[in-house]
C-alpha cells in the first residue's frame, strides 16, 4: 500500500515551487538493493527515506533518496505490505508470519511496536485511514478486514469489519484521508470505496468500469480521494481513470508494449504507469486527463537496473519531487530514482562561435525547448568558465522569449577553451535544464625550447636537459617529463617548477637508454599552451676479451693475440643487459693491404650481460684477423639503445 500524501504536502509542494525554490536538476540514478524478493515500497518525506519490504528475506531495508542503504529492520517473517502515516512518523508493516502488524519508527528506522492480529490471521495488505490502521487478513479462499487505533495505549483489534470477501488473493488497500479503497486483482477485478471516518467502514460505491474489469494489476488513489487510476483492462493497453464517487470511467491513459502493471499518483495529480517490458518503454508519465505521456523512460535489458519494473513497484515522494521505481535486472533488484518526473522535461542549448579573439566582443544565442510553453519572464543564468575562472563566473540572467530563445554577448578576458553555460532553474511545470557551448579563444603564441635533441651519448652520461620559456602573461611554470625507451619504463614527471630569471628549468638525466624529454607549458589566460620534445640517444657499454692465446705481440703498432692453429680462441663479451638482447660478432681478415668481411653472427647475452663464444674450425696460419662485438639497434632484439660498436680485437694463427 502506498499511502497518498496529505493535502498539506500538496500545498507545501505547490507553494515551494511557486516561490522559485527549485534547484538544479539532479541526475536520475539506479542502485542495487540488498533484497532477495520484493513486497512493497513506502516513502518517508520528512527523513528522506525509502522503505522496501523483502518477504523472502524477512526484513525491511531502508535507503536514502539516492538508494544507499542506511538501515535494515530484521526479524519480520514474510513481511509484505507497507503503509506510512500522513505525518511520516510511522511505517506499518504487514507481517503474516507473526500474525501481526509491526510499527517501524521512522526517526530511528527501528521496530517500535508489534500488534497481534490473532492466531492464523496472516495479515497481507494494509493502509492508514481515518486515524486507524486497516488490514486484510485471512487465508485462501477468504479474506476479511480488520483495524485498530494505534493511538490507544492498548489498541483493541477489531476484526470481521466486512463480510467475507471470498477472493483467493488478498485485496489491495489504498487510502487518502478517511477514504479507504479496496481493490480486487485478477481475472475478475473490482473496487469498493468506503468512508472510515467513524472507525466503521461505510460503503460509498462498489463495482468497476467495464474497461478495467479484467486483470487489474494495481491501482492508485489521488491525494484528494476523487480519482482512481486502475492499471489494467482497457484495450489496446491503457490504464483507466475512475471517478471515486460513482466508479464511472472518466478517461484513459494509453501506454505501449502491454497492460500497465503499476500505477502511482503524485500529489499534483501526475500519473505514473509502468509496464512489464523487456524491449520497449517501461515508465510513462501523464498529466491528469492527457492522452499522451509527456515523459517516458526506457531501460535497456543489459544495463544495471534492467528494464522490467516490478508489479506495484512505483511510488512518489510525498512532495512529488521524485518518482521511485523497483526494477529487476540481470544481476538483481534495483531502486531507480527519477527526479523531476512531475515536470515537463526541458532541453537547453547554447550556440556560440567556434573561434573568437580575446578581448573582443562575441555574440551567442540559445534556446529552451519543451512540450509546454514557458511562463512569461522566464530567465536563464549565463556562466562563463575559463582559465581565470575555473569554477565559473556569472554573466547575469537573460530573458527567454515566448518561443524559448535567448541571446547574450561577452568580451572574453581569457583565451583558451571558454565555455558558456545557460542554466534554467525550472518552474512549477518545467524541470531544470542546462546547455553549453565552448569557444576557442585566441592566445599569444608561446616560445618554448628544449636542448640536446638528436644528441648521442656514451652509456651512463649525466646530461642536463634545459627548457627555455619565452615571455608569457602570468604563468611561468613548466613541467619536465622523462620517458626512457622501452615499455618497462613509464613516462614520468620528474620536475615541475617556475623557470628562473633567464626563463630556464633543467633536469639531469642518466643516459642509460635512448630517452625522450618533454617540456610542457600549460598556458595562461593570454599565452597559449606549448609542448616540445627532445630525444637524445644513449650507447651501450660493450667490451670483449680474448683468451687461450700463447702470447701477445705487436705487428706494427697493433697488439695481436697469437694462437697455435690447433687452439680455438675464446671471445668473452660483456654488454649492458636488456631482456632478450643479443650482440653481433664480426670477423674480418687482412689480405693484400685491406680488411675483408669474414662473416658475422648474433649471440644472446646471459642475464649477467655476458656471452662466451669459441671460434672453432680449421684455422689458416699466416693471416691477420680481427673481431668485434656490437649492439645493433633493432637487430639485437630491442631498440632501447643506439647502435654501439665495440673495439676491434686482433689475433693471429701460427703453426
Amino acid at each position: 500500500m502506498r499511502t497518498v500524501a496529505t493535502a498539506l504536502a500538496v500545498l507545501f509542494s505547490s507553494t515551494a515551487l511557486a516561490a522559485g525554490t527549485v534547484g538544479p536538476a539532479a541526475a536520475d540514478s539506479s542502485t542495487a538493493l540488498s533484497i532477495s524478493s520484493y513486497g512493497d515500497i513506502a516513502v518517508d518525506g520528512v527523513h528522506k527515506r525509502v522503505y522496501i519490504s523483502d518477504p523472502a528475506g524477512n526484513k525491511v531495508v531502508v535507503t536514502d533518496y539516492a538508494g544507499k542503504l542506511v538501515a535494515t529492520v530484521p526479524d519480520l517473517s514474510g513481511v509484505r505490505d507497507l503503509a506510512i502515516t500522513p505525518d511520516s512518523r510511522t511505517v506499518y508493516a504487514a507481517v503474516p508470519g507473526e500474525d501481526a502488524v509491526v510499527a517501524i519508527e521512522t526517526s530511528t528506522s527501528t521496530t517500535a511496536a508489534r500488534y497481534s492480529t490473532g492466531e492464523n490471521t496472516d495479515p497481507q495488505t494494509l493502509a492508514v485511514a481515518g486515524g486507524r490502521v486497516w488490514f486484510m487478513y485471512g487465508q485462501q479462499p477468504s479474506h476479511h478486514l480488520g483495524s485498530f487505533d494505534p493511538a490507544q495505549s492498548t489498541p483493541e483489534m477489531v476484526l470481521d469489519q466486512l463480510p467475507d470477501l471470498g477472493f483467493y488473493d488478498a485485496p489491495e488497500l489504498e487510502s487518502a484521508g478517511s477514504t479507504l479503497v479496496i481493490g480486487i486483482h485478477g481475472t475478475w477485478s473490482g473496487l469498493a470505496v468506503y468512508d472510515v471516518s467513524s472507525g466503521t467502514p461505510v460503503l460509498r460505491k462498489q463495482g468497476m468500469p467495464a474497461e478495467a474489469a479484467n486483470y487489474m494489476n494495481d491501482f492508485a488513489l489521488s491525494a484528494d480521494a476523487k480519482q482512481i487510476v486502475a492499471a489494467s483492462g482497457e484495450s489496446p493497453y491503457a490504464a483507466t481513470a475512475i471517478n471515486t464517487d460513482d466508479l464511472s470511467r472518466t478517461g484513459g491513459y494509453p501506454v505501449e508494449a502491454g497492460n500497465p502493471n503499476s500505477a502511482a499518483t503524485a500529489p499534483d495529480g501526475t500519473i505514473a504507469l509502468s509496464t512489464f517490458s523487456w524491449y520497449d518503454k517501461d515508465i510513462f508519465i501523464f498529466k491528469p486527463g492527457a492522452k499522451t505521456p509527456y515523459r517516458t523512460y526506457t531501460y535497456d535489458l543489459n544495463t544495471s537496473g534492467g528494464d522490467t519494473i516490478a508489479g506495484q513497484g512505483l511510488t512518489w515522494a510525498p512532495d512529488g519531487s521524485k518518482l521511485f521505481a523497483i526494477a529487476s535486472g540481470n544481476s538483481g533488484t534495483y531502486l531507480r530514482v527519477l527526479d523531476n518526473a512531475t515536470r515537463y522535461p526541458v532541453k537547453a542549448s547554447v550556440s556560440a562561435p567556434a573561434k573568437a579573439t580575446r578581448g573582443k566582443k562575441l555574440s551567442a544565442t540559445g534556446k529552451l525547448t519543451s512540450d509546454k510553453s514557458f511562463p512569461s519572464g522566464s530567465t536563464v543564468t549565463i556562466t562563463r568558465t575559463d582559465i581565470d575562472s575555473p569554477k565559473g563566473k556569472s554573466l547575469g540572467t537573460r530573458t527567454v522569449s515566448s518561443s524559448g530563445t535567448f541571446s547574450f554577448t561577452d568580451v572574453p578576458p581569457a583565451g583558451g577553451n571558454v565555455t558558456y553555460t545557460a542554466q534554467y532553474g525550472g518552474d512549477a511545470t518545467h524541470a531544470p535544464a542546462s546547455g553549453k557551448d565552448t569557444v576557442a579563444v585566441s592566445r599569444t603564441a608561446t616560445s618554448l625550447t628544449l636542448n640536446h635533441n638528436g644528441s648521442l651519448y656514451s652509456y651512463g652520461t649525466d646530461v642536463s636537459f634545459t627548457a627555455h620559456l619565452g615571455s608569457t602573461y602570468k604563468n611561468r611554470t613548466v613541467e619536465l617529463w622523462v620517458n626512457p625507451f622501452g615499455s618497462d619504463k613509464p613516462n614520468k614527471l620528474v620536475k615541475t617548477g617556475k623557470v628562473n630569471s633567464k626563463g630556464n628549468l633543467s633536469t639531469t638525466v642518466d643516459m642509460t637508454r635512448d630517452t625522450t624529454v618533454t617540456a610542457v607549458f600549460a598556458g595562461d589566460a593570454r599565452s597559449a599552451s606549448k609542448t616540445v620534445k627532445a630525444t637524445a640517444y644513449a650507447k651501450v657499454k660493450v667490451s670483449t676479451s680474448v683468451s687461450k692465446q700463447y702470447k701477445t705481440a705487436k705487428i706494427g703498432s697493433t697488439s695481436y693475440a697469437y694462437f697455435h692453429k690447433k687452439t680455438n680462441p675464446v671471445f668473452t663479451t660483456t654488454m649492458t643487459y636488456y631482456k632478450n638482447r643479443s650482440h653481433r660478432l664480426n670477423l674480418e681478415i687482412y689480405y693484400q693491404g685491406k680488411w675483408y668481411d669474414a662473416g658475422s653472427q648474433y649471440f644472446k647475452l646471459g642475464t649477467n650481460g655476458k656471452s662466451v663464444v669459441t671460434l672453432t674450425g680449421t684455422h689458416d696460419t699466416g693471416y691477420r684477423m680481427r673481431m668485434r662485438a656490437s649492439y645493433i639497434n633493432g637487430s639485437s632484439g630491442d631498440n632501447v639503445n643506439s647502435t654501439t660498436y665495440g673495439a676491434w680485437k686482433y689475433f693471429y694463427f701460427t703453426k
